[in-house]
């Protein structure tokens, strides 16, 4: 009889809960419904992405999970605390659609300024700097400024400065939509690698149904105003993933199941 014992293994952990989530914005003429009873899980170290059309409340979802935009029902939690609680305890970090990188500062100098805000010493700024630099293959350019980089590089240096002050969760809006498709190839393969290196939480804002299904663990498809989940695919993809994966017979599949699930609920525009 084998006495051995069987290690325990912890079950997943939960990092954003949310059950029956509205969210109702007042206008002049007449209420707007951007969420309708959204519930979903996201656990450690998933990488999650939220598609649909325009309006359909994939980034209204994001600023709730960030504090941005405040419910007007349901629940949702961040880490076990109300959005606003993991905001003041530095649970995550934003990437948004544009780098938003002030051209007066040098790279570095964009990404120490939470640092600075958060009163991080400046041997301890200068050491983080350095650390995230490396980790978006930016070593050497922390004295250039803005504008004396590509937009690929100018978005990887906005990422570096949501890292900074190493949140668990990495909430990014449709960071690499406005960039060429094979910038936002390159980029995409580096997140990969990124995530697989930190093992961060990412929750990530996409219109394009291949980047979804390269990037994801799991693909969160929503219907058109009242944001609704319509569809959690999960990938049935290895963690390793070449760019040329993206020709296999189950990367297809997923994406046809995306594309089924937009037409479904009248979101799909060719």
């Amino acid at each position: 009889m084998n006495n051995e014992t069987i290690p325990q293994v912890d079950p997943p952990k939960a990092v954003v809960e949310a059950r029956g989530l509205d969210l109702t914005f007042q206008t002049k003429d007449s209420p707007i419904q951007a969420l309708k009873d959204v519930s979903l899980t996201i656990e450690q170290g998933d990488f999650v992405s939220f598609i649909g059309p325009s309006g359909c409340g994939k980034t209204t979802f994001l600023r709730c999970i960030a504090a941005l935009e405040q419910p007007t029902g349901g629940n949702l939690t961040v880490n076990g605390m109300t959005p606003d609680e993991a905001r003041r305890s530095r649970a995550y970090g934003y990437v948004f659609q544009a780098a938003g990188l002030y051209p007066w500062r040098t790279i570095a100098k964009n990404i120490k300024l939470p640092l600075e805000i958060m009163g991080y010493s400046r041997a301890d700024q200068d050491e983080r700097v350095k650390k995230v630099l490396q980790l978006v293959d930016l070593e050497g350019f922390g004295g250039k400024f803005p504008w004396q980089l590509s937009g690929g590089m100018q978005q990887r240096a906005s990422i570096a400065r949501a890292l900074a002050f190493d949140a668990d969760i990495l909430l990014m809006d449709e960071p690499f939509g406005a960039l060429d498709e094979i910038v936002r190839d390159h980029l995409n393969e580096q997140l990969l690698k990124l995530w697989e290196r930190t093992n961060k939480t990412i929750a990530f804002v996409t219109h394009s149904i291949p980047e979804a299904v390269y990037l994801s663990t799991r693909i969160v498809v929503m219907s058109p105003r009242p944001g609704r989940i319509t569809d959690v695919i999960e990938s049935p993809l290895p963690k390793e993933r070449p760019l040329d994966i993206r020709d296999t017979p189950e990367f297809l599949e997923v994406a046809h199941r995306v594309r089924e699930g937009l037409r479904a609920g009248h979101a799909y525009d060719d």
